[in-house]
């Protein structure tokens, strides 16, 4: 008996020792906990594929990623709610993501004062990672003799059926193409000149309405579409990769929004999504988007590549963020109402 409980003691001091030893190790080693941490994205491949491993390297997370427009992504995260499936959203406009902010934790990152004074997180929940603004990418190929440099142009009869746009209700880049028209078209959102304006690309666009915003830049990237109405990180993208396409931002003006990250209300890996909100506005993932990607970090210090067209060169629009997202169901119901009517 004493000889059994003998050995009893020796292992578990051999455990708890073990244990000590095991936990030393690493942090001497400076690794952060491991663990697992699930993510919804509507971003770019390419994006992905540049942030995701970086962020694994540096902490030792792994990484599941689920990608899909960010409508679809928000709708089953309302839909786990009393099971949240994902910890993290990565991805969507700010007004998107603020139309449904109940769904997410509070979080402010460290890194939170960084950030430039305009996109810092001030609500508590949504952190804007990089900018995007709404543009048009060309095929060259398709549009020979065709001028394309104002959102005017696109009414051109010859380009009726071979423009494609994506859906507002359900993809956040193709609501912000929305919110950007009408501010640029008709000086506000609610202007008779602007809506006149959708009801006029509605009939150009001759039903070619996608339902994601991958769907949008692919078609006009691959030569299925001569112009498509989409946002600058793939676009350039193409551009850089050598596509025949170009970019071009509307004569009538750009806005960039930032994009958000929260972290989903009630997530199983609480820590390690914390974690990513600080890695994503580290100084180390914004020089990524920076030299990198084609987003523009939001980091004051931040340094944009020359595969990028400077800001000073482009038209500038300044969205009422506020006003957008208390007044986006209006927007959606108006642009539905004109949609139904011109099909």
């Amino acid at each position: 008996m004493q000889r059994k409980v003998l050995i009893g003691l020796l292992v578990g001091i051999l455990a708890v020792s073990s244990a000590f030893a095991t936990g030393g190790q690493q942090k001497a080693g400076g690794s952060a906990d491991a663990g697992k941490l699930v993510i919804y994205s509507p971003n770019t491949e390419d994006m992905v594929t540049k942030i995701i491993p970086l962020f694994e390297s540096q902490t030792g997370i792994k990484v599941e990623i689920i990608s899909a427009g960010t409508g679809e992504l928000l709708k089953r995260v309302e839909s786990e709610k009393n099971s949240p499936y994902a910890d993290v959203m990565w991805g969507g406009g700010n007004a998107v993501l603020s139309a449904q902010i109940d769904l997410f934790e509070p979080y402010i990152s460290k890194y939170n004062g960084d950030v430039i004074k305009e996109y810092q997180n001030i609500g508590g929940k949504l952190t804007l990672y990089c900018l995007d603004g709404s543009n048009l990418l060309v095929n060259t190929n398709l549009t020979k003799g065709i001028i394309v440099e104002s959102y005017a142009d696109l009414l051109n009869p010859a380009l009726k059926g071979k423009l494609i746009m994506g859906d507002p209700t359900s993809s956040s880049s193709a609501f912000a193409q929305l919110t950007n028209i009408l501010l640029a078209v008709g000086g506000d959102y609610t202007s008779a000149r602007g809506w006149d304006y959708v009801k006029s690309l509605l009939v150009n666009l001759d039903g070619k309405i996608a339902q994601s915003s991958s769907a949008v830049h692919r078609g006009a990237a691959q030569g299925e579409y001569a112009v498509a109405l989409t946002y600058e990180d793939p676009s350039v993208s193409y551009v850089r990769d050598g596509a025949p396409v170009k970019v071009v931002y509307p004569k009538e003006g750009a806005v960039f929004l930032g994009a958000a990250t929260a972290i989903v209300k009630g997530a199983k890996n609480l820590d390690n999504a914390k974690k990513f909100i600080d890695f994503i506005l580290s100084p180390e993932a914004q020089a990524v988007y920076g030299n990198e990607l084609t987003a523009r970090p939001v980091r004051s210090d931040a340094v944009t590549g020359t595969h990028m067209v400077p800001m000073k060169d482009i038209k500038l629009l300044v969205e009422d963020g506020a006003y957008v997202t208390a007044h986006r169901t209006e927007i959606i119901e108006r642009y539905r109402t004109i949609l139904t009517s011109v099909q």
